[in-house]
């Protein structure tokens, strides 16, 4: 890069939503002079890392329900503006065909992390959109009627400016939070981030149960009263939990304590069940076998190690038979299954997160341009905002939905 340069559009950060923005806005206006700086050597680090380095690109169905953070009404919009089914039409005229697995979730049918990052990286080029590597941009500052922004010891100019720099979740990646000063310097405030999609550290020793998965619905109570429940798969780890339904708590339990909450979690073994349900179904089980083990009847509904396990808690003798379990032994051992509560210490952090949670308020985008309200000709996209999607490729959804509307946004109003 010269040591001046001028260009209609800088993309600041060429992670997925920065790819995405440069890329359709090339599309809608060739004429323009398009340029993508990272600080990182490589781009796409965090694509590469995504899904189990496959790449959960989107979902079968994604609305403005399966996001938290700010305003649901801007959130609909944009996806409304670049829906899944378009994302999906747009990968596949990339190379990239797309398969679902379970839950909606769709990936490439390379199954490679690789492919999408390739395609997006091709198709720039193709464009001529300039993308350069290791140039951290350390400031962006109004001048005139533009922008000037210094990377490293290069000066830069551009008509307008796109930040895209990600949030604070996977630093190693090159996601470090430093967008959130550039955004703040040009006048915009920041709701305050926390980790998201992120594992939970138990307090406790938990190796024995290491690598065992079930079904689980977890419930969060700040002061007192439940605040959100949700289903989905459970794994436990050495330090605790991981797996779907924990990543998804994760950002709950975060936004709690943060706002100074007492916050309290609790765990049902058997979704769908209550108290009264279960007691129905164990009764049942006692009248028909009575010479069964509790531990053989238990471990048909949840795995032997986890009947075990709770056994153990209980008190109750893993060679009990059903004749010989008491009412107060059984009711307890039920209470045990269906809300079993958790000491949850803390999360992994950013260094484990798979998003942020917090960012940029929605308020202060326009979000039929993703311009902001603030400073005008400046634009946010991705995970800078204040929207965290639930695990499932919703996230990367967002960051195509925010690119395109930024993207054709941006290259009508330079056009």
């Amino acid at each position: 890069m010269d040591a001046h340069t001028r260009s209609d559009l800088v993309v600041v950060g060429a992670g997925a939503a920065g790819l995405a923005t440069a890329i359709f806005a090339a599309r809608t206006a060739p004429h323009l002079r398009v340029r993508c700086l990272d600080g990182a050597r490589r781009v796409g680090a965090k694509i590469l890392v995504s899904g189990g380095s496959r790449c959960n690109v989107t979902n079968r169905e994604v609305t403005e329900r399966d996001f938290w953070g700010g305003s649901s009404r801007v959130i609909r919009n944009v996806l409304r503006a670049f829906p899944a089914e378009e994302a999906v039409a747009f990968f596949a005229e990339l190379g990239v065909r797309l398969h679902e697995e379970e839950d909606g979730k769709l990936f490439p049918d390379t199954n490679r992390s690789r492919t999408v990052l390739d395609a997006l990286l091709d198709e720039a080029a193709r464009l001529g959109v300039a993308i350069e590597t290791g140039h951290r941009v350390n400031g962006v500052r109004r001048s005139g009627d533009g922008f000037e922004l210094t990377a490293d010891s290069a000066n830069l100019e551009a008509r307008a400016v796109v930040i895209a720099t990600g949030g604070r979740s996977l630093p190693k990646t090159g996601s470090d939070g430093a967008g959130y000063d550039l955004v703040r310097g040009l006048g915009h405030g920041c709701v305050e981030t926390t980790p998201a999609l992120a594992p939970l550290v138990l307090n406790g020793d938990h190796a024995a149960l290491a690598g065992v998965s079930h079904p689980a619905m977890l419930s969060l109570r700040r002061d007192g009263r439940i605040a959100v429940r949700l289903d989905g798969s459970l794994l436990w780890t050495h330090f605790g939990m991981s797996g779907p339904v924990v990543l998804n708590l994760s950002r709950h339990w975060h936004r709690a304590r943060l706002d100074g909450a007492s916050v309290e979690v609790f765990m049902n073994l058997l979704p769908g069940e209550s108290f009264e349900s279960l007691e129905t179904w164990w009764l049942e089980q006692e009248r028909e076998r009575p010479r069964a083990q509790v531990s053989t009847i238990l471990a048909t509904r949840v795995p032997a190690a986890i009947a075990g396990a709770w056994l153990r808690d209980t008190g109750i003798a893993h060679d009990l038979t059903m004749a010989h379990l008491s009412r107060d032994d059984r009711r307890r051992l039920i209470r045990a299954l269906v809300e079993a509560p958790l000491t949850v210490l803390d999360s992994r952090g950013y260094g484990y997160a798979e998003v942020t949670a917090g960012g940029i308020p929605l308020e202060e985008i326009d979000p039929a341009t993703m311009q902001s309200r603030v400073c005008p000709g400046l634009y946010l996209v991705g995970e800078i905002l204040d929207v965290d999607g639930r695990l499932g490729g919703f996230n990367f959804q967002w960051a195509w939905s925010s690119g395109w509307v930024a993207g054709h946004a941006v290259a009508k109003a330079l056009s």
